[in-house]
């Protein structure tokens, strides 16, 4: 057992939305402990010296220094990478994150860009601009297949909204005998993704970022992919090889790409895939919902709570390996 275990929420936000908001739902979440809001780094590092909880959207090496009692620290993001993990390993901080949050804003924002793609509605906006009233050839998204590379929150999230449509799933994980939401569930690196990709009409990407995901779609799988393949990004930019998707909307190696994440990012103004008419991007904006701290609460507030039930060694939802 745990005494009651207070919570110090940091600084930043995120979407656009004040921290502000965090905090409160999070006391609405825990009423009976005390949720204490940083407002500015002074405050930050005051009282992050006896926090041993505390949550954000970042902790940098400063801070983890004056950080002497933290036990836990309760990432808002689902990604990790950016944090300091080998020192909190060594400090013994436990890290969790957001994941799950993200999957019904971002599977709605997926489903949207695969009906857009199907219906071809970038085409109706150029014609709409030009108050040009003469019909175009559309397809139907019924008998696709749709390749999910990573069966996360987010992946789950998409195959679950494909599912009233009548198309086939594949999915990909690292570890596919875990099975999950795809009629079909694959591993990378197999004659069997070679063979996915060859007969997939939407490539979808939710994977985290690792050594073996980064540059996973390169110029021998846009030759793969099947010409009227659509390629949809909302992993991280560099999951994709920027340069052989370049050539390959340039060459018609597939029909288009939706890109809610760059390799850069941000995109520089002068980039080429600014100009594509067979490209639509959105600035890392899939991830955006006002719901965003309520889910986060939740998986925060249960954590508070196991933990004051079972101390500190409690098992944790959403625990990151470090």
């Amino acid at each position: 057992m745990a005494d009651d275990v207070d919570v110090l929420v940091l600084r930043r936000g995120t979407h656009g939305m004040p921290v502000e908001q965090y905090a409160e739902t999070l006391r609405e979440r825990l009423p009976n402990r005390t949720v204490e809001l940083a407002r500015t780094p002074a405050e930050e590092r005051e009282k992050i010296r006896d926090a041993t909880f505390a949550t954000g959207m970042t902790l940098e090496d400063d801070l983890l220094e004056e950080a002497k009692d933290l036990e836990v620290f309760a990432c808002a993001y689902a990604g990790t990478g950016h944090l300091p993990l080998e020192k909190l390993r060594e400090r013994g901080v436990r890290v969790t994150n957001a994941s799950g949050v993200h999957g019904p804003n971002i599977g709605e924002h997926v489903l949207g860009v695969i009906l857009h793609f199907t219906r071809r509605f970038h085409e109706a906006q150029r014609r709409q601009r030009r108050r040009e009233w003469r019909h175009y050839q559309a397809t139907e998204l019924q008998g696709s297949t749709v390749t999910v590379v990573g069966l996360g929150g987010i992946g789950e999230a998409v195959c679950q909204r494909l599912e009233p449509f009548g198309v086939e799933t594949v999915g990909v994980r690292y570890s596919p005998e875990k099975g999950g939401p795809a009629d079909d569930v694959i591993g990378f690196g197999t004659d069997a993704f070679e063979a996915a990709l060859a007969r997939t009409d939407y490539l979808v990407l939710a994977c985290p970022l690792t050594d073996t995901t980064r540059g996973l779609i390169g110029h021998e799988e846009f030759v793969t992919l099947d010409p009227d393949a659509v390629v949809v990004n909302v992993a991280r930019g560099p999951v994709i090889d920027t340069d052989a998707l370049v050539e390959a909307l340039r060459s018609s190696l597939i029909r288009g790409a939706s890109l809610d994440v760059t390799d850069p990012e941000p995109l520089p103004e002068d980039h080429p895939l600014w100009g594509l008419g067979n490209v639509q991007i959105t600035p890392h904006n899939a991830g955006h919902t006002p719901k965003y701290y309520e889910r986060l609460a939740d998986i925060v507030a249960a954590n508070v709570e196991r933990i004051e039930r079972s101390g500190w060694d409690a098992d944790l939802e959403n625990r990151v390996s470090l």
